[in-house]
Order: C-alpha cells, then structure tokens, then sequence
C-alpha cells in the first residue's frame, strides 16, 4: 500500500466531502474520521458518531506490510482480517471505508522503540506508543489536514470540558474496561480534537448486545490482547532475533554471582521463572529478578520482598490538558499513581523538579512517593496519574526506588 490506499470507497478526494447520507447532519454536527480497528468497540464508537448526525469517514490502519508478523485469529487490532472486519463495519454503516498506511511510521515509532528500549534494560509499553505516536498523532495530524474536526475511536475514557472550555480526560463509566491509562500520553490540543462515544456504556456486554442489534458481524469477536507484533507472544524469543545477547552473571542483592543468564535484555523487573539459578537462596524461598544492568550485563535478584518500591522517578513528562496549578509551581500534590494498563490505582504524592541537561537545557523531571508501594515496577513502564477520575498526566519511568532495598 502506499500513502493511503482506498479499500473500497471512492477517490482520495471524496475524503473531504460530507458522505453521512443515511441521517441529516445536525447544526452541530463534525466531521469525524472514525479509526476502525476491526474489533466491536471501534464499530460501535462509528455507530454512534453516525447516529449523532455527525459526517463520519472511517479508517483502517495498516501497520505491517506482512501480515504474517502480525498477531492473527480475530483479535481485533491490525491484521488483514481485522481490516476486513472493519470494512464491513463501515459497509453496514454507510460510512466510506479507507486504508491508510501507517506500517513505515510504526515499525519506526513503535516496534524499533520497542527494541531500542528493551537493549537498554527498561521495559516499554508498545500499546502506549501506538496511541501517542500512531493513533493521536499521526493519525490526527492527517485528519486535521484534511479538514477533520475530531478522531473517533472506541476507547474506553471520556473527556470532560470545564467551564472555560478546556478539556479535561477522566476514566470510563465502566472501570474495569477502563482505557484512560493508555490514553495519559494525550496532550491538551488532541484531547479538543478526541471523541470517545463508548465513554459512558455502563459494561462490554452492553457494546456486544448493541453491536447485535445494529447487525455488525463483529459483535462477538475477541477481544484484542498481547503484543501484536510478535505474532506467537514468545517475546525473549523474539527480542533474541533482533537485540544481541551475551551472557552473563546473575547476582543477588548483595553482589555474589548466583548464576548465569543468556542475555540481561531478555529478562523484565519482577520475573521469576526462567532464571535457572545454580546457587538456592538461604531461605529456600524463590528469587525474583530486582533489576537488570545492561551496562554490566547483569541481572540483580532477590526476595520477592525487596520488588515493593517506594519512589518512582519520570522522564518524558507531559499533561493530558491543561497542568493542574501545582505543576507551575513544582508544590507537591496529592494523586493516586497507576503503572499497568489494568493495575491498580495506588495513593501517593507528586512534584515535578526542573533539571539541567548536559548540553544546558532544562527538562522537567516528575517525582512520585508512593504511600503504598507498588511490586515489580520497572524502568521503561509508564506511570500515570489521576486525581479522582481525571488524568492529569504520564512520565515514562526513569527509575524505581525500594526503600528497604536501599537501607541493605
């Protein structure tokens, strides 16, 4: 495919005219491009964008130009079936269907980083950068520039506008599908171009049933899940094709060699199996990886005890609208601190601190003390955070501090 390609709609062109013939368009209707995964979400968030009069176009992304490297068996995130899955969506809709090409931007932005950040010992989210550098920023660039006021998408997460107008991103009526964590890396301006329909459907079932009744053949289809781009979810397997490994020692937190390990990269923060020590702990109990030194390839485990971490430390901050007012100020605020996509919310408190850069620039570091620590957090992850149901904003996690680990 090359640039976008049309699949099986009319000329490029027609992407700037209104197509929403199916229902009048409301005064206050936009035009929205619809990103349509293959999945039942994203067919029932175009669903109700059509039905709210808006003039809706939707849109495959295609991000692999081998489908084989692509996770398959209707997981509903970016195969050939799944763009199938999505035209007829748009086909039972009355919406136009595209394919765009994203595969060169993705392969880029998401599995290279994926890889880069995994030979440097930290452990990424991949589904974070989709979101921020594919589906909220590639993606919405191009829809603005075609003349697009808003990116539909069936993300579980609401925005919220405030009194002045500003938007503000708050969890989903149905916390356990709650998306909002994967959405922190949304800044102020994408958020007034975002629209999230699913945002206040009370259950899953509840977007099935609905599905069935508009007549989508998607309203069964599983639930995406993994890593899409390792097509058999072997993912130290995977890596060991693309990352070199040497071995190396294995050591416990006191610095005493306790085995050997194929490559420090293969290994994430909190992992227990796989490890194959040659040296038993003293207290029979088994070792969990604590931390992982690509620059001395090695790996530091211990009892699973010394996982709990007290502080984190963010880079690559940013604010999911506008910054609340203690960030200007770098006063300490209170918040609840998230780092997995389905993890639990854990009180603490945050401030942000201005750093200098080798080179003289400033860059603003977040620091976030956890009031109940968190097991397992590693460099690479994301932490987001909320106040109540709002998201305020993410930092990509620099480093991750035990408070008992340090007093050894």
């Amino acid at each position: 495919m090359d640039g976008h390609a049309v699949c099986p709609a009319g000329p490029a062109r027609d992407a700037l005219q209104p197509h929403n013939q199916t229902l009048p368009l409301k005064k206050d209707s936009m035009r929205v491009l619809a990103a349509m995964s293959g999945g039942v979400d994203s067919a029932v968030a175009a669903a109700r964008a059509v039905e709210a009069g808006h003039d809706v176009v939707g849109v495959h992304l295609a991000l692999s130009r081998m489908p084989g490297t692509l996770r398959t068996g209707s997981r509903g995130c970016c195969t050939i079936e799944d763009s199938r899955d999505a035209w007829r969506a748009c086909d039972v809709l009355g919406i136009p269907y595209y394919v765009w090409d994203f595969s060169e931007r993705f392969k880029e932005d998401v599995v290279q980083d994926f890889i880069d950040e995994y030979a440097a010992g930290r452990t990424p989210n991949p589904c974070m950068r989709c979101n921020e550098r594919i589906k909220f920023a590639a993606l919405l660039e191009k829809a603005i520039a075609l003349g697009f006021d808003a990116v539909c998408t069936g993300h579980y997460a609401k925005v919220i506008t405030d009194a002045d107008g500003n938007p503000e991103l708050h969890r989903a009526a149905d916390w356990a599908k709650d998306q909002s964590y994967v959405l922190g890396v949304l800044t102020h301006e994408q958020l007034k171009h975002s629209m999230f329909p699913l945002a206040d459907t009370p259950s899953k079932a509840e977007v099935r049933a609905e599905a069935e009744r508009r007549g989508l053949s998607v309203a069964n289809k599983p639930d995406s899940h993994d890593i899409c781009f390792i097509p058999d979810g072997d993912t130290a397997g995977w890596l060991a094709e693309k990352i070199d490994m040497t071995t190396g020692d294995i050591v416990d937190e006191s610095g005493a060699k306790v085995g050997e390990h194929p490559g420090a990269n293969a290994f994430t923060v909190g992992q227990r199996r796989g490890l194959k020590l040659g040296t038993p702990a003293a207290d029979g109990k088994p070792r969990f990886v604590l931390e992982i030194r690509p620059k001395e390839n090695k790996v530091v485990v211990g009892p699973e005890a010394l996982l709990a971490i007290d502080e984190i430390r963010g880079i690559k901050v940013s604010w999911a609208g506008l910054p609340i007012a203690e960030i200007a100020t770098g006063e300490e605020f209170d918040c609840h601190a998230q780092v997995r996509a389905h993890g639990d919310p854990v009180p603490a408190t945050a401030h942000t601190e201005l750093l200098k850069d080798d080179d003289g620039g400033e860059r603003t570091n977040l620091v976030v003390t956890l009031t109940t620590p968190l097991r397992g957090v590693a460099p690479g992850q994301t932490v987001v955070l909320y106040q109540g149901s709002r998201v305020l904003g993410q930092a990509t996690i620099d480093a991750a501090r035990s408070l008992q680990r340090a007093a050894l």
